[in-house]
């Protein structure tokens, strides 16, 4: 069970599953001499830092007029200035998942004058969400270019125009304070709907550390240096691949993907000479589909559909990469294989084309629930969820844990080894196939069905997932994949985590980036959940991994050459894509260094997270159970140890975790029973005083 101490958090939620506000009325502005029409595209509101004043900026789109006496809104003079009014960058919401999801992102300011009449045209252009954040005062500035009309029209004129100008100015406040009172409401229905958000803020300064935390001014040119790195990835980013939101849909791309007229499969793999695609489907016959390599060393085959109209690959099929490489000949799982599973007998795994009839395809039934103000987590291992002897399924998990949980009153469930990983002994943290479910308890629709039901349940889903290393298998996990040893990760021995036994991805590399921030996204939309625990990111921000290495708390420990800076600037992009994507979305970090700014927003400088496992707290009470007596605990030093956190920061406090149960150690139940768990536990023999005691304080606590 997990408690946390926890401040406001910071909104982003602006989309609604509902039809489009009528929030838009006809305002009525001065009346023209003569009869013209003037289409104005009001394309940006933008809301100062402050949010004290609006500015809209226009252009004119046409123009006609048998006067050269007009309106002001008709003046190209005035139409082609910046014209002030205000508000900030507009999201977008996605079309896919909320078909109804619609507000403004821009309108059409349209004026067919003739005498006083005027119309007021709304123009959706495209699906949006209007974020409008409150302020006290409004201020409007109109850029009359009064020197430039001065020219042509009177003094009387002028002023008339001007008087014009403010009118119509107060007729567009009031327009978009009636958008901001409807984005209100709007607002509040969205909490309750569960509709997300898809805008991805663009970078700020980063310089609101500095204002938080005084103690980070001495590091201010490593921080700004760190800023610096993450916004020239974003530019580089949003240059050359149209955002974050596009570049983290690899999965689109790569693997396998199926359209109406045929199977497009995709793999980078710069260092393979020659490639091909093997499996079921063509009798493993390296000849029969043969790659072509672009300039970017990806490798493509399509493969049409049959006479049919079936699939050239069924539903199910093994598949196979067949490469070429500097290191010879081999036989490749796909790097964004969807399922892979383990044949009786076999060692390797095998790749499995997994694609489903639509009336086979899982369909969630239930909505998200909203993110809890204070989350109870209770973290499990669904493969070791059974009270029998036996690797427990997807199904078995939804049917048989999930009430207990609830009903044990936690509102979160974090579920282990999610990812498919060959070696079972590592407890899901040596990653073979990241996109690939653990097939050793059921299907993708098996584990889809699990998280739909504890939506249904009203529990939050979190995934520990690992970025921060991947199996050192060759022949199915991603090591040695083309080859090379520096294809995901650093080569040599910056590329290998000694202790672990495992690969460390290289975050600089452009495909890499790629590859993890689309898994994120993978997880989020084809699964739905809700949030990720982050495994290991201490062995991820430093080159030396935390290994022999004593965290004091001196800031000096942080900020510098042993700081990965990659690695850092990758977790403040992947905090920036599930937060904007996502506005219910948690991240939780597990660092044993204490870094500064990691549960800080990415906009002030931080990393991002929303929560860090407080990872001394569970330690504590392992400390008190193994060796100290009830009369010597220390009731200062519990309390110092619960309360030592820092602050503006929120802490997810374990009371136990499987780093406790399972490495080296045992879990407080053992503790607390010792041997007694193995014979006197029955109901109908003999108990002992300390397994009495043991199941009071388990009761209890």
């Amino acid at each position: 069970m997990a408690g946390t101490m926890h401040a406001a958090s910071r909104s982003a939620t602006v989309s609604c599953a509902m039809a489009p506000p009528a929030c838009l009325a006809s305002c009525a502005p001065p009346a023209a001499v003569l009869q013209s029409t003037t289409t104005t595209t009001i394309n940006r509101i933008c809301l100062s830092a402050a949010a004290t004043s609006i500015s809209i900026t226009g252009s004119s789109i046409s123009s006609s007029s048998s006067s050269s006496s007009r309106s002001p809104w008709l003046c190209p003079q005035l139409v082609d200035s910046q014209v002030s009014l205000l508000r900030s960058s507009l999201p977008r919401v996605n079309r896919e998942k909320n078909s109804h999801c619609i507000d403004i992102i821009s309108f059409n300011y349209v004026r067919q004058t003739s005498g006083s009449s005027a119309n007021l045209q709304e123009d959706v252009q495209g699906d949006a969400s209007f974020e409008s954040p409150a302020f006290s005062t409004t201020s409007v500035v109109m850029d009359t270019s009064k020197d430039r009309l001065a020219s042509s029209l009177s003094e009387n004129s002028t002023k008339a125009i001007s008087q014009n100008v403010e009118d119509e100015a107060s007729d567009v406040v009031q327009q978009v304070q009636a958008i901001r009172e409807e984005n209100a409401t709007l607002r509040g229905d969205i909490s309750q709907s569960g509709c997300e958000t898809n805008i991805i803020p663009p970078p700020e300064d980063g310089l609101r550390i500095f204002e938080i935390d005084s103690h980070l001014k001495p590091y201010k040119e490593h921080l700004v240096y760190r800023y610096k790195e993450y916004k020239k990835k974003r530019n580089l980013i949003e240059e050359y691949e149209g955002g974050l939101e596009a570049f983290s849909k690899g999965f689109e791309k790569f693997g396998f993907n199926r359209s109406s007229v045929g199977i497009t499969y995709r793999e980078w793999a710069p260092g393979a000479k020659w490639a091909s695609l093997i499996g079921d489907f063509n009798n493993w016959n390296p000849n029969a589909d043969v790659m072509k390599k672009d300039k970017f060393g990806v490798w493509e085959v399509f493969l049409p559909n049959q006479a049919d109209g079936s699939p050239a690959i069924p539903h199910g099929s093994r598949v196979k990469i067949h490469m070429n490489t500097p290191s010879g000949w081999k036989d490749s799982i796909p790097a964004w294989i969807k399922f892979a599973v383990q044949a009786p007998g076999d060692i390797p795994y095998n790749g499995i084309y997994y694609d489903p009839p639509d009336n086979e395809k899982y369909k969630f039934q239930h909505k998200s629930p909203r993110r809890p103000d204070s989350l109870r987590i209770y973290e499990a291992h669904v493969g070791m969820s059974s009270t029998e002897p036996k690797v427990n399924s997807y199904v078995e998990f939804r049917d048989d844990v999930l009430p207990r949980i609830k009903r044990l009153g936690y509102n979160a469930v974090q579920l282990m080894a999610i990812q498919e990983h060959a070696y079972y002994g590592s407890f899901g943290y040596h990653v073979t196939n990241f996109f690939a479910v653990s097939s050793r308890c059921g299907t993708p629709d098996d584990l889809k069905s699990l998280i739909d039901r504890a939506h249904e349940l009203g529990l939050f889903v979190l995934m520990d997932v690992v970025h921060s290393h991947a199996s050192n298998n060759v022949l199915d996990g991603l090591n040695m994949f083309d080859g090379t040893d520096s294809h995901y990760f650093h080569s040599g021995a910056r590329g290998y985590h000694w202790m672990w036994d495992s690969r460390l991805f290289d975050y600089g590399s452009w495909e890499v980036l790629r590859f993890l921030l689309s898994n994120l996204r993978w997880w989020v939309e084809e699964y739905h959940f809700d949030g990720f625990r982050f495994d290991g990111i201490t062995s991820m921000m430093y080159t030396h991994h935390g290994l022999q290495m004593t965290f004091t708390g001196s800031y000096g420990e942080y900020f510098g050459l042993a700081t990965d800076v990659d690695a850092v600037v990758y977790l403040m992009l992947a905090n920036d894509l599930l937060h904007g994507l996502y506005s219910q979305h948690v991240t939780v970090a597990e660092d044993v260094s204490g870094m500064p700014t990691l549960c800080r927003p990415v906009h002030e400088g931080g990393i991002g997270f929303d929560y860090r496992l407080q990872m001394a707290i569970a330690d504590k009470w392992i400390e008190l159970l193994s060796k100290k007596k009830d009369e010597e605990w220390d009731m200062g030093n519990i309390i110092f140890t619960l309360t030592n956190r820092r602050w503006s920061e929120k802490c997810i406090a374990y009371a136990e975790s499987h780093d406790q149960a399972l490495v080296g150690d045992k879990t407080l139940a053992f503790w607390l029973m010792d041997k007694d768990m193995y014979d006197k536990m029955a109901l109908d023999g003999p108990s002992t005083q300390e397994l009495i005691e043991a199941l009071h304080f388990t009761r209890f606590a």
